[in-house]
C-alpha cells in the first residue's frame, strides 16, 4: 500500500478544512458516538461504570502501535479510560473542590480545541483573544477593579495565578531579578492554612522555601494579623525585602477568609515607617472565593431571591471580606472551581496593567513573533503557548449565568451546606469544625458514644493532656470515612472526602476531619440527610470498642 492510500485514511481523521457535508456529518456522528458510549456507563451510582484500579506497571510497558487505527477504534479505547470516573455533578458527590461543567462551557472548550487558537498573540487567535479581554473586563468590574486600568491573562491553574502575583512582587521589591537572578533577602508571607502551591512557587522562582514565612491562623482560619505584623517587622528590620503577601480569600479546606483590608493597611503603615522605596505586593488568592463578589451589591435585607436566614447570614459573612478584593494588587480566579467551567480556566488579574510590564521580554528575544497585531500578551506571559479553551469556557458561563444566575447557583449550594451543618449539629455524636466559615465546604468530626462533643473539640485543640484522645479520635474518623466511602461505592451513600490536617493543635498535632464539599446544583436536602445518616450508621457499626479514651480523657 502506497503512502497516498494511507494518507487518504489519515485525512479522514481530521475535521475537513473546507466544508464537506458528508464528512461534517461523520465528524458530528463520531462525537455523538463517543458521548453515547460515555452515557452507557452511567447508572444510579455517582461514577461511570465500575471502579477499576489502574495497572501502572503494565502501563509503563505500553508501546507505540505499528499501524494506523480507525476513529471508531480509538474512540472506544478513549472512552474506556473514563471507567470509574467520579461524576462531579451527581447529587451524591460531595468530595473536593471539583465542579460540574455547563453545556456552554463545554462547547467553548470544543470550539477552541477544534480550531486551536494560541492566545499569546491575536495573529494566532483572532477574535478568540477578545474573549480573554472581555472576561478580564467583566471580572475586573465584578471585584471592583477599574477595567480601563486593570489587565489579566489566563494561565495554567490556580498555582499559576499565584506564581504571577509573587513574580510581579519580586520584581517590585528587587528590581532586575528577571535578569540578575533572585536575591537571597526576599521573603513571601502566607498563612499556615494557605494553599501549598506557595511552597512550589518560592522553590521554583528561586526565592527558596526557607524564605516562605507561614503565619499561624486564628480559630476562624484567618491569618493572625498580630503575628503577621511581628514577622513583617522582623523581616524588614533584618534587611529583608518583602516580595509578596499572599492573602487567602477562601482556603481549600475550610473557606477561611483573610482580612485583606487590614493586611493592606498594615502594608501602608510599614512602608511609611520603614521608608521603603517599594510597596510589598499583595496577591489575593481568591481562586475559590472570587465568585462571592456577585453578592457585593445584593440587598441582604430585601433578599429578593428568598434565601433562608442562615444562608443570608453566610453570604453576608463571606462578603464582608470578599468586597475588599479590589484592594489587592493582583487576584487569582479559577473558573474551573466556583465558575463551573472545565479544567483549566484560571485567570490572574492585576489592578494596574503596568505591573505586567515588569515581566516583559525584549523583541530581540522573539525575532519571529509579534511584528504586528493589537494583542501580544506573549511578550510577558510565562507560557509561550496558551490555549483559548479557558477564556471561551469562562466567557460562556459568565454570559450563561450573569449576575442573577451566579447568585442563584451559589446561593443554592450555600443553602445546602448550611442545611448539612444544621443536621450535623442536631446529633450529639457529630460536631462541625468550621462553623464560623461561610463557604460550601463543611469540616466535621464524629465521636463515639459517651464523648462530650461540646467540650472535646476545644480540649483536644488546646490541651496537650488530650493528645492521646486526639490521636485515637483521628483514627476513629478515618474509620468512619472508610465506611462511608465503601458504602458510596456500593451505591448506598454519598461520596465525601477527608483531610489529614484540617489544622494543627496548639501542641502541633494534626486534626483529621471529614469533609463535605457541595458544588453540584443537583444536590438537595435529601442528599444532605443521606450524608448524616451514613455517618451515624458508620458510628453505630464501628462502635465504641474501636477507639480508646472514648470519654475524652487522655494521658500525656
Amino acid at each position: 500500500m502506497t503512502y497516498r492510500n494511507i494518507l487518504e485514511k489519515i485525512r479522514l481523521a481530521f475535521p475537513q478544512p473546507v466544508s464537506d457535508s458528508i464528512h461534517d456529518s461523520y465528524f458530528v456522528h463520531s462525537m455523538m458516538r463517543a458521548l453515547d458510549q460515555v452515557d452507557a456507563l452511567k447508572t444510579h451510582l455517582p461514577f461511570l461504570g465500575s471502579i477499576i484500579h489502574g495497572d501502572f506497571d503494565k502501563a509503563k510497558q505500553t508501546v507505540l502501535p505499528g499501524t494506523i487505527a480507525t476513529v471508531e477504534e480509538v474512540t472506544k479505547e478513549l472512552v474506556s479510560y473514563l471507567e470509574g470516573m467520579t461524576i462531579f455533578g451527581h447529587p451524591r458527590t460531595q468530595q473536593n473542590v471539583v465542579c460540574p461543567t455547563t453545556i456552554p462551557s463545554l462547547i467553548g472548550v470544543l470550539l477552541a480545541a477544534l480550531h486551536n487558537p494560541n492566545i499569546c498573540w491575536d495573529e494566532n487567535s483572532r477574535l478568540v483573544a477578545l474573549a480573554e479581554v472581555e472576561v478580564t473586563a467583566m471580572t475586573s468590574q465584578l471585584i471592583g477593579y477599574d477595567p480601563k486600568r486593570s489587565s489579566g491573562v489566563f494561565t495554567f491553574g490556580g498555582t499559576g495565578t499565584t506564581l504571577y502575583g509573587v513574580k510581579i512582587g519580586l520584581e517590585k521589591a528587587c528590581p532586575g531579578t528577571m535578569h540578575k537572578g533572585t536575591p537571597e533577602e526576599a521573603v513571601v508571607f502566607v498563612s499556615d492554612t494557605s494553599h501549598y502551591c506557595a511552597a512550589n512557587i518560592t522553590g521554583w522562582l528561586g526565592i527558596g522555601t526557607d524564605n516562605l514565612i507561614a503565619i499561624p491562623t486564628t480559630t476562624e482560619n484567618e491569618i493572625d494579623l498580630v503575628q503577621l505584623e511581628e514577622e513583617m517587622r522582623k523581616a524588614l528590620t533584618n534587611g529583608k525585602k518583602i516580595a509578596c503577601i499572599v492573602a487567602t480569600m477562601g482556603t481549600t479546606d475550610a473557606f477561611g477568609l483573610d482580612n485583606l483590608m487590614c493586611i493592606v493597611a498594615l502594608r501602608e503603615t510599614l512602608v511609611d515607617e520603614f521608608e521603603l522605596d517599594y510597596q510589598p505586593h499583595i496577591h489575593a488568592d481568591a481562586v475559590i472565593g472570587w465568585a462571592w463578589a456577585v453578592f457585593n451589591d445584593y440587598d441582604i435585607e430585601q433578599n429578593s431571591l428568598d434565601f433562608r436566614p442562615r444562608t443570608i447570614r453566610a453570604i453576608a459573612g463571606a462578603c464582608r471580606r470578599i468586597r475588599h478584593l479590589n484592594l489587592a494588587d493582583s487576584v487569582g480566579i479559577d473558573f474551573h472551581k466556583t465558575g463551573f467551567a472545565p479544567y483549566i480556566s484560571s485567570l490572574v488579574l492585576v489592578k494596574d496593567q503596568t505591573d505586567l510590564d515588569l515581566l516583559k521580554r525584549t523583541p530581540e528575544q522573539m525575532p519571529y513573533l509579534y511584528h504586528f497585531g493589537q494583542y501580544r500578551p506573549g511578550m510577558f506571559t510565562l507560557e509561550t503557548s496558551r490555549a483559548g479553551t479557558g477564556p471561551l469556557a469562562a466567557l460562556a458561563n459568565l454570559k450563561l449565568f450573569g449576575i442573577e444566575g451566579l447568585r442563584v447557583i451559589l446561593g443554592h449550594i450555600i443553602e445546602m451546606t448550611q442545611l448539612l451543618r444544621e443536621h450535623l449539629e442536631g446529633h450529639e455524636g457529630t460536631t462541625v469544625l468550621n462553623r464560623g466559615n461561610f463557604g460550601t465546604v463543611t469540616l466535621f468530626r464524629v465521636y463515639p458514644v459517651g464523648v462530650d462533643t461540646f467540650e472535646i473539640k476545644s480540649q483536644e485543640f488546646e490541651d496537650v493532656k488530650y493528645r492521646d484522645s486526639l490521636i485515637a479520635h483521628n483514627a476513629y474518623n478515618r474509620e468512619i470515612f472508610q465506611y462511608v466511602n465503601s458504602e458510596a461505592m456500593e451505591g448506598r451513600g454519598v461520596f465525601i472526602s477527608t483531610t489529614d490536617c484540617y489544622r494543627k493543635t496548639t501542641y502541633g498535632e494534626p486534626i483529621v476531619a471529614l469533609k463535605s464539599y457541595i458544588l453540584s446544583p443537583f444536590i438537595d436536602e435529601e442528599d444532605v440527610k443521606t450524608v448524616v445518616a451514613k455517618v451515624l450508621e458508620a458510628r453505630e457499626a464501628i462502635g465504641e470498642s474501636q477507639t480508646t479514651n472514648s470519654n475524652g480523657g487522655g494521658g500525656n
